[in-house]
């Protein structure tokens, strides 16, 4: 992000995640602050992320979406063994810090990733 005030917010974001941990509410609201320097920005890969991350965790109270693997399995027959274990706090502080640089190649492809992770959590349960 670029805007001085979303660079603001979102380190205050990270640092009370690291703090507190996952505070429902207060995370919502703030995550709700910043997707509009995301709309502002003309990103709309970063904003959709941002308010799938806010919906997700208003419904679900927790962040049960795990960090993006380095590279992706090469069988289908791996995809259907054993999800990888989640640790919601640090997953999502992962997601924060591709947020804050969300023009870096690589950071969109696994905010992309992220993003399609949201979709297919919602759509199962």
């Amino acid at each position: 992000m670029e805007n001085p005030k979303a660079q603001k917010l979102l380190n205050k974001i990270q640092r009370d995640l690291m703090r507190n941990g996952i505070i429902t509410n207060t995370l919502v609201e703030e995550l709700k602050e910043l997707r509009p320097y995301a709309v502002e920005e003309k990103n709309p890969l970063l904003a959709k992320v941002i308010r799938l991350t806010y919906e997700h965790i208003e419904t679900y109270q927790t962040f049960d979406i795990p960090i993006p693997e380095d590279e992706p399995l090469e069988d289908a027959e791996a995809e259907t063994e054993e999800q990888p274990e989640v640790d919601p706090q640090e997953s999502l502080d992962y997601l924060l810090s591709l947020m804050a640089e969300s023009k870096n190649k690589v950071n969109a492809l696994e905010l992309r990733e992220y993003s399609n992770n949201l979709i297919a959590y919602a759509e199962e349960n």
